[in-house]
C-alpha cells in the first residue's frame, strides 16, 4: 500500500512540475503499465529542458534548435547542418557531431566518423556521437537508434 502510496505522490509531483498525467495514477506506475512511459519521458524532457536556460527562462525547441546551428556556425564547420529537427541529417554524425566539437573543440576524432554511407554506419556514428556527448558530461537519454531512425522527441534529449 506504501509503494502505490509513493507512486501516487509521484504523479502529483508531476502535475505539479506542468505534467499531462491524463488517465494515469500510482497503481500504473507500481504495476509497470505502459503509461508510465508518459511520465518518465515528461520527467527526462523536464531535466533536459531545466539545464538549458536563458535569462532564467526554459529555452523552447525552436531556440534549442537556433542556438546549436549558431554554436556550430560559430565554429565554421565546413559540412552542412540541419536547420530543421526532422531532417534526415541527424541519421548521420553532422549535427550532434559537430555541436559537440563545437563546444569543445578539437574533442571529436574524425577519422572515427564514417560518411555514413548505410545503417550500419550510421549506427556507428550516432553511438560515437552519444559516447562523446556523455564524455563531455552530457546527460543523455537517447540511444542510438532514435538518431539513426530520427526519433525528434528523443533526439532534442541529445
Amino acid at each position: 500500500m506504501k509503494q502505490i502510496e509513493n507512486c501516487n505522490y509521484a504523479i502529483e509531483l508531476g502535475q505539479g512540475l506542468g505534467f499531462v498525467l491524463v488517465g494515469i495514477d500510482g497503481k500504473n506506475i507500481h504495476d509497470g503499465d505502459r503509461l508510465t512511459l508518459a511520465l518518465v519521458w515528461q520527467m527526462m524532457r523536464h531535466y533536459t529542458l531545466a539545464m538549458l536556460t536563458h535569462d532564467g527562462k526554459i529555452m523552447k525547441d525552436n531556440e534549442i534548435i537556433a542556438w546549436c546551428n549558431e554554436k556550430i556556425d560559430s565554429s565554421r564547420k565546413r559540412l552542412q547542418h540541419s536547420r530543421a529537427l526532422r531532417n534526415q541529417v541527424y541519421q548521420t554524425r553532422e549535427t550532434i557531431v559537430d555541436l559537440i566539437d563545437a563546444i569543445q573543440p578539437g574533442y571529436i576524432n574524425y577519422d572515427i566518423v564514417t560518411n555514413a554511407s548505410n545503417d550500419d554506419e550510421k549506427f556507428l556514428n550516432a553511438r560515437y556521437a552519444i559516447t562523446m556527448a556523455r564524455k563531455i558530461g552530457a546527460r543523455i537519454f537517447a540511444l542510438p537508434e532514435d538518431i539513426t531512425e530520427v526519433n525528434p522527441k528523443m533526439v532534442m534529449t541529445v
